[in-house]
């Protein structure tokens, strides 16, 4: 079952979407040519719990037999990586496609959000990738609204990806958001024809909706440090994410600054 949050759960969950885009502003500056990804994670990390909440990723248990426990604040997955990247001491490059996941949990309740940033220039279709990414967001957002299903959202995700020429990850998906980090239901970027029906939503329930989008195929993979997800093919993927609540005829993003 999908849970219905109270007020009182929304506005917690508010400050704690308002605490992570900050600190997504407060990091653009060092997310830059000559970047080590490692600074990124320790400024993001400073500033998360100087404003009072702890990091959403760090201790996370791996879903990959072996995994040790997520061992940073973000995800900074680079050009053919497309979540779960390992900061640490690699240097940003121009060019370079760099998508940042974090969380953020304040007084037990989390927020999450994604962003796709390109160092510098980039090839056209590395900036078509990174505007679809968010043009997929948001035309599955339309669909997160009482009475609609997971896959309402969905097929929206996927039509648009699909129709401009690039493909949704599958073996990743969205998901319910709240006390839990990760909650029910899950929110795939495509139509799972297993789940065209299921639990319609209500106003006060919470979603991470997060397109990721490749390139090139949808297949992915797991590298040996069993985090860091790659395209198979190794073409550039994207990602973007915010948490929304389900409320009335229009959705709301909580992982706003306020």
């Amino acid at each position: 079952m999908i849970s219905v949050k109270s007020g009182k759960e929304v506005d917690i969950m508010r400050r704690a979407g308002d605490i992570l885009a900050r600190c997504f502003l407060a990091i653009e500056p060092y997310i830059a040519e000559g970047a080590r990804t490692g600074d990124i994670d320790r400024v993001a990390e400073d500033f998360i719990r100087r404003h009072g909440a702890v990091p959403s990723f760090l201790g996370v248990k791996g879903a990959v037999e072996g995994a040790p426990d997520y061992p940073a604040c973000a995800c900074i997955s680079v050009n053919e990586e497309v979540i779960h990247g390992l900061p640490g001491p690699r240097r940003l490059n121009r060019g370079d496609v760099v998508s940042i996941d974090m969380g953020a949990c304040y007084n037990g309740y989390h927020s999450d959000m994604a962003r796709t940033y390109i160092i510098g220039q980039a090839g056209e279709a590395a900036e078509k990738l990174v505007k679809v990414t968010e043009e997929c967001f948001w035309a599955g957002l339309k669909n997160a609204v009482p009475g609609m299903r997971v896959n309402d959202i969905s097929k929206l995700i996927q039509r648009h990806a699909e129709a401009s020429g690039f493909s949704v990850v599958r073996e990743f998906v969205g998901h319910g958001i709240g006390a839990g980090l990760h909650e029910p239901p899950q929110i795939p970027n495509y139509v799972d024809r297993r789940a065209l029906r299921g639990q319609r939503f209500a106003s006060g329930m919470t979603l991470a909706i997060e397109p990721m989008v490749n390139i090139g195929g949808c297949e992915v993979e797991v590298l040996r440090d069993k985090w860091t997800v790659v395209t198979k093919d190794r073409s550039l993927s994207a990602h973007y994410e915010n948490t929304v609540l389900v409320s009335g005829d229009e959705p709301v993003i909580l992982s706003k600054a306020v």
